[in-house]
């Protein structure tokens, strides 16, 4: 086994739990994101309405977002975790009761998918601060490739059980959700408990946006926050799949499921090559590269009439999205102090991670006035447009040429 790459991270035990409870919690979320877009969309027929998924997720991104990078820097990041997957876990159960008393609706859905979004945000500051810490230094990147192949096999996955337990009925999907939360709570609790340095002994809020500070001042970080930001946000295709699998490709809930999946292969076959092959030169040349490249891609689906044709530029979108978030994630990892990694991966949840949702409300907004094929090559081009303009306006991250 090669010291940096393969398997390495697998060695040490609180890894090999972080990686099985983040499987199960990525698995969950991915089958409650294509139930409840199914089931908004099955109850209303409204883009408009698809989009309102994403902005009740966005919100609590941006709104808990300092706070979540604070606890996660200020308390046990392990205990963090577990109760935002029992918050979670709660979460579902409710949406099962409901669609088996047949009391489901769409402000209930929406309401509870502001739940899943206030528990992501603390546990995704949480789990990010937590990775490097799991790992000798000389393993972080592959434990980084290696937890990302973690979520992209949930995300593979998820969406196509969620669409196929769908067919038997909402509350077995819902139900099935809960399960893996279940199972995630599970694996967080054998994490080892670890102590956090330098933490303060009273708030201030010097300390709550010290994050922010940093980033801005780490013109590599703040460039590859923001190529990611306007690329996530102009190429939110995956969030009008579910018009395209019923009104384009004319394809059942597992259809739907197989859509969501194909960016997921791509992605996993990626990071699986780049746990064992790691970039080792010109990385933000590369970063630039593949951001075009989803561009390009998302270019491609938009503009596909045949279903497997469409599948394959949502596989190329998924793999070039993985060597994207790869190299950001990195740089992010590497460059941080540990004790700053907390504020730091929650500042960067915003500007990336919850762009995904605002992302799938600006795509709503612009499908509802355009259509769903305008929408998104608009979008593509858009992002092709944004790697362009970052380069210039970057030059330190193009020219960067190790993670280390």
């Amino acid at each position: 086994m090669a010291q940096h790459g393969g398997f390495a991270a697998f060695r040490h035990r609180d890894f090999t739990a972080f990686y099985f409870g983040r499987t199960f919690n990525a698995l969950a979320g991915q089958m409650i994101d294509v139930a409840i877009g199914w089931t908004v969309y099955k109850l209303t027929g409204s883009a408009f309405a698809l989009g309102l998924v994403g902005l009740c997720v966005f919100l609590p991104n941006i709104l808990f977002a300092l706070p979540a990078g604070q606890v996660a820097d200020m308390f046990p990041r392990k205990y963090t975790m577990i109760a935002c997957t029992t918050l979670s876990t709660t979460a579902a159960a409710g949406l099962f009761l409901a669609a088996l008393t047949g009391t489901i609706a769409v402000p209930l859905l929406y309401a509870l998918i502001v739940v899943f979004g206030i528990a992501r945000a603390f546990s995704g500051a949480a789990s990010q601060a937590l990775i490097p810490s799991l790992v000798p230094k000389e393993h972080i990147a592959n434990a980084i490739a290696l937890a990302s192949s973690a979520y992209q096999t949930a995300t593979i996955a998820g969406p196509a059980i969620g669409g196929l337990l769908y067919a038997f009925g909402p509350e077995v999907v819902f139900g099935a959700t809960a399960g893996c939360y279940a199972l995630a709570l599970c694996a967080y609790t054998l994490l080892t408990r670890r102590q956090l340095a330098n933490r303060p002994e009273k708030l201030s809020f010097a300390y709550m946006t010290a994050g922010i500070h940093f980033i801005f001042s780490k013109p590599i970080i703040l460039g590859a926050i923001t190529l990611d930001l306007f690329a996530v946000l102009l190429g939110g295709a995956t969030a009008l799949l579910p018009i395209f699998a019923a009104d384009i490709f004319l394809v059942d809930p597992f259809g739907l499921g197989l859509l969501r999946s194909a960016p997921a292969v791509g992605a996993f076959v990626t990071s699986l090559l780049l746990a064992h092959m790691p970039l080792q030169r010109r990385v933000g040349l590369r970063l630039v590269q593949v951001v075009a490249l989803f561009g390009m891609a998302t270019v491609g689906f938009g503009l596909s009439t045949n279903f497997y044709l469409a599948l394959g530029f949502l596989f190329v979108l998924g793999a070039s999205d993985m060597i994207s978030v790869f190299i950001r994630s990195s740089l992010i990892q590497i460059d941080t102090p540990d004790e700053m990694r907390g504020r730091v991966a929650a500042v960067n949840g915003v500007f990336v991670g919850a762009s995904n949702e605002l992302g799938a409300f600006e795509s709503g907004m612009l499908a509802a006035l355009t259509g769903p094929v305008p929408a998104v090559v608009l979008g593509g081009v858009g992002t092709i447009l944004v790697a362009l303009m970052c380069a210039r306006a970057f030059p330190a991250l193009y020219r960067r040429d190790t993670l280390a």
